[in-house]
């Protein structure tokens, strides 16, 4: 005869929901595993996807994703140029927010270097890459856009031609993948009167300088877009993505553009560094916090559980002891249902975390190495609870069960 399963049966209805709250609070702390996983997994997944060896960003800035990056757009071919480069392409990634159906919608838009780059590499579960050099764009399903639905995005509408899964930035926003020039043209944006103040500026400026009033016909050019000025630049971009021939000194191409005063270049496991120490440090160590946190309260809730059943059970322990029933089936009694508790809440936290985390607006990863962990760790925990109602039945005298 079994005392546990007796004393189980006996009080079915209070185990069922103690072992359900057990569960639910063993879920959040699993789920909270799952989450610092997906932080982790999100922050450095382009830089996993894309095939680049090196990332050369802005001088003395982390770009191109834990800050703001900006070189210009030629530096790929003084890149390409370098010895034992295979291929340099221009990478632009930035964030917008606009309104769809009334609602925000936040889109990490990528730029990639059509024809070079039409987006082959991204794991697409509908529709294709980008065909187009112009008004065509790769969303990710976390947007919510649909295979063939046109958006309006600054003063150009594009079509979803391809729908991408677990296409996410560092912030949690589904990516939107265009071509370069698309994706400037979504950045630099601004409004029909903006550009038209600015014309009328910079024909006040050339009017007034010397030059301007030596050669009048440099005035009507004022009223050009900037594109057709030979004297400012082409956009700049976010960051030069480089891939070096197989079996090269990688160390070596660094020396060479780390030379260049102008730039700094990352290799892949820097730029995964870059992102995990900057923009996602403090969520990721705030998010492990909250699991140790959890945790730490999971087994005092279930200490203080084991500890009141006991209180419950004094006079049958005192009776036990009375008619001479060993130390060791009290603590048996006591410990296996601690374990009970453990192990059918862990039951029901696995269960009800396969339903509930895909409806997580972050991502939650559960490797099965962080399930198996999580297992021992309840184990312990079931364990050490047991250790406040065992301490209590052992200072039970025989004779109270008399009194």
């Amino acid at each position: 005869m079994n005392l546990a399963v007796k004393d189980i049966r006996h009080n079915l209805g209070r185990f069922a929901l103690t072992t359900v709250g057990i569960g639910m609070l063993l879920m959040i702390v699993m789920g909270m595993g799952g989450i610092y996983r997906g932080i982790i997994e999100d922050a450095t997944l382009l830089i996993d996807s894309m095939d680049a060896d090196l990332w050369i960003v802005q001088r003395d800035s982390k770009g191109p994703f834990a800050e703001l990056s900006r070189i210009p757009s030629n530096l790929v071919f003084r890149a390409a140029a370098v010895p034992q480069v295979e291929n340099a392409r221009e990478f632009v990634y930035h964030t917008i927010q606009r309104e769809r159906d009334g609602r925000p919608l936040r889109i990490t838009v990528l730029g990639l270097d059509w024809p070079t780059d039409k987006g082959e590499w991204i794991l697409l579960i509908a529709g294709r890459p980008l065909a187009r050099n112009h008004y065509e764009m790769i969303a990710d399903k976390t947007l919510g856009m649909r295979l063939g639905e046109r958006i309006r995005l600054g003063k150009n509408t594009f079509t979803v031609v391809g729908i991408s899964s677990g296409m996410i930035s560092s912030g949690g926003d589904g990516l939107g993948f265009f071509t370069i020039a698309d994706a400037q043209s979504i950045q630099f944006d601004v409004p029909g009167e903006a550009v038209r103040l600015e014309r009328e500026a910079r024909r006040a400026r050339t009017e007034r300088s010397d030059l301007g009033m030596r050669l009048p016909a440099l005035v009507d050019q004022a009223d050009k877009l900037p594109s057709q000025l030979p004297a400012i630049a082409r956009p700049q971009v976010s960051a030069v993505v480089v891939r070096v021939t197989p079996g090269a000194n990688i160390d070596q191409v660094v020396s060479t553009i780390a030379a260049w005063g102008d730039v700094s270049v990352y290799t892949k496991t820097g730029e995964k560094n870059l992102l995990l120490k900057g923009t996602v440090d403090k969520v990721r160590r705030q998010i492990g916090l909250f699991r140790f946190l959890l945790t730490i309260i999971a087994a005092v809730i279930m200490a203080l559980i084991l500890y009141t059943l006991t209180l419950d059970k004094l006079h049958s322990i005192a009776l036990l002891k009375l008619i001479g029933a060993p130390n060791r089936i009290i603590l048996s009694l006591i410990l296996q249902q601690a374990l009970f508790l453990g192990v059918v809440g862990y039951i029901i936290a696995y269960l009800l975390g396969q339903k509930i985390f895909p409806m997580f607006p972050r991502r939650v990863i559960l490797l099965d190495s962080d399930i198996l962990q999580l297992a021992l760790i309840v184990l312990g925990i079931s364990v050490v609870s047991s250790l406040l109602g065992i301490w209590r039945a052992m200072r039970v005298q025989p004779n109270e069960a008399l009194s």
